[in-house]
């Protein structure tokens, strides 16, 4: 298995903490997303969305950071993380959908705004965090109401919805996202940051990748 990815990135960390989780072995092929090597006509041959990450395996071409989850866990038998009784991964499976269509857009408003604008030399725009702080209220009321009771979105084990809906805030800090009012959100993070796999996929402020032990 082939990833293609920048490990700084929100979706490519999210495969490979997932990836290493699951104990998926891969060959990294690295892709500069801040020089836009992306955007190649090589890279392009393999995702023409020019986004990151892909996955090839054998004649399989994969994007989409989500799907490519999924077809890790299937083909490599890894039933605990990603279940095939219907119920159990159709809700794993709406949460990722959640992540994707929902949380990630919400949260990279502040990724940008906080975090990559300033590494650009450029300014936050106050009000584009101030537009989008409702949104960001209602789907952290969501996933804060989920967490209620669980240790993991899907109960006491963690599963691949977990490392879809962390990814996106995997620099809360520097991201500043408003979570003082989410503590389940907060707690659930804490716990997964503790786990060797996120750490071991760490990516610190100024967007500098820095496992930690």
């Amino acid at each position: 298995m082939d990833i293609y990815a920048d490990p700084i990135t929100v979706n490519c960390r999210k495969v490979f903490a997932g990836l290493k989780m699951m104990g998926v072995d891969y060959d990294q092929h690295h892709i500069d997303y801040f020089t836009a090597q992306q955007k190649t006509p090589e890279y392009t041959a393999i995702n023409p969305n020019q986004s990151l990450p892909a996955m090839k395996d054998g004649d399989l071409v994969l994007w989409e950071s989500n799907a490519i989850l999924q077809y890790a866990a299937d083909k490599n038998g890894k039933d605990e993380f990603y279940p095939h009784d219907a119920a159990t991964r159709s809700d794993i499976n709406r949460w990722m959908f959640w992540e994707s269509a929902q949380w990630f857009p919400s949260t990279y408003v502040y990724l940008v705004e906080n975090c990559v604008k300033p590494v650009l030399g450029a300014e936050p725009d106050p009000a584009i965090l101030d537009g989008e702080r409702e949104r960001f209220d209602r789907l952290a009321g969501i996933l804060n109401d989920r967490l209620a009771g669980r240790q993991y979105i899907m109960g006491d084990s963690i599963t691949i919805a977990d490392i879809a809906v962390a990814a996106p805030m995997h620099l809360h800090g520097w991201q500043q996202l408003p979570l003082g009012d989410y503590p389940n959100i907060v707690a659930w993070m804490q716990r997964i940051e503790a786990l060797p796999f996120w750490k071991a996929t760490h990516v610190a402020e100024g967007f500098k990748f820095e496992p930690k032990s």
